[in-house]
């Protein structure tokens, strides 16, 4: 063999052995890890604390989390690992770990129970979400699944709003005004104050959840914003009474001055001066039902409406009328239910 076929095949051979393949890498080819499973609620991806996980075709979530974007509001008591949370007229109650959980009272299978992962507890998407009225689709194809509200654009706007970028007036960019007679819908309530929304043209963000703007209701709400109202209250504890005082000031007060100035710092309500005329406002309810910041009238001063307190839950009374005592807060009984003329309610 000549010099140049002999150095023609070194060559190819040479060749070969660097390209051909190891056994390692003939082998089956190491396995990608799955795709991310995506959620959306009414257009809006969800970015759980931790990663959704899928259990033999049921979705696991953080609980928290999928409550609160539901609109439900939650407590957790962490010795029975139970949870419950509240939307409107839904109670559902669920222990991680069962398979049953009580829907309204009634028992209700849990296919995939609910477990604790890496310190978050984890419940089935689908069940929490259609228990709480919403609609859940599952595309396979993505890993996304869906979750629709069953109705949207229920609330209307009754007083121009900012829809803000941040549930807070001042950090918060206003990214458009919502005028009055627009509808949104309430993808959850953040506190007493804000609400998140969701626009007509699918926009989100967050509006003041102050009665003058929006015509939206619920009982988790109204609860949020009387024990706002008691907060507020309570910041006076021991003002002085001084029959007559302004309302446009804080350093003594009068029955009705004291909740005219409470519920316009809290909610903005803009109520009348005297308690006569405050007691026109709202509408009654029975003492049976009473919420916090629920308004009493009582009689006093020889009128048959001359006193005003504020329910604060718990047969208590938060109010002032004596020199001695300023804003103070004290039991429904005695004199006071003798007294008692109506309750009104204005938020």
């Amino acid at each position: 063999m000549n010099k140049g076929k002999t150095a023609l095949l070194l060559l190819l051979t040479a060749s070969f052995l660097y390209s051909a393949p190891t056994h390692a890498e003939t082998a089956s080819p190491a396995q990608t890890p799955p795709a991310p499973i995506s959620i959306y609620m009414d257009g809006k991806q969800l970015q759980p604390a931790a990663p959704p996980v899928n259990q033999s075709g049921t979705v696991l979530v953080p609980m928290r989390e999928l409550f609160e974007h539901e609109g439900a509001k939650l407590a957790w008591n962490n010795d029975s690992k139970t949870v419950t949370a509240i939307k409107g007229s839904t109670t559902l109650t669920y222990r991680i770990g069962e398979h049953t959980a009580s829907l309204n009272g009634k028992a209700v299978t849990v296919d995939v129970p609910g477990q604790i992962l890496n310190g978050y507890s984890m419940v089935p998407l689908r069940y929490v979400s259609e228990a709480l009225g919403s609609t859940v689709n599952w595309d396979p194809a993505s890993k996304t699944v869906r979750i629709m509200s069953t109705v949207l654009d229920e609330t209307s706007i009754r007083w121009g709003v900012n829809l803000r970028s941040q549930p807070d007036a001042e950090k918060g960019a206003s990214l458009e005004m919502l005028s009055a007679g627009a509808k949104v819908h309430v993808i959850r309530e953040v506190n007493a104050l804000w609400l998140e929304v969701q626009t007509q043209d699918n926009r989100t963000g967050y509006i003041s959840a102050k009665p003058k703007y929006t015509d939206y209701t619920s009982p988790s709400l109204a609860e949020l914003q009387g024990d706002a109202l008691i907060e507020t209250g309570k910041k006076y504890l021991g003002a002085p009474y001084v029959f007559g005082a302004s309302p446009d000031q804080t350093d003594t007060f009068d029955c009705s001055s004291f909740v005219k100035r409470v519920f316009q710092d809290t909610l903005s309500v803009d109520l009348p001066r005297v308690s006569y005329d405050q007691a026109k406002t709202g509408t009654e309810v029975n003492l049976s039902n009473l919420r916090k910041g629920d308004l009493l009238f009582f009689s006093a001063r020889d009128l048959d409406i001359g006193h005003v307190a504020i329910y604060a839950g718990n047969n208590q009374i938060l109010h002032t009328y004596s020199k001695v005592l300023g804003v103070h807060i004290e039991p429904l009984d005695g004199q006071w239910k003798k007294r008692f003329v109506t309750a009104r309610r204005v938020f």
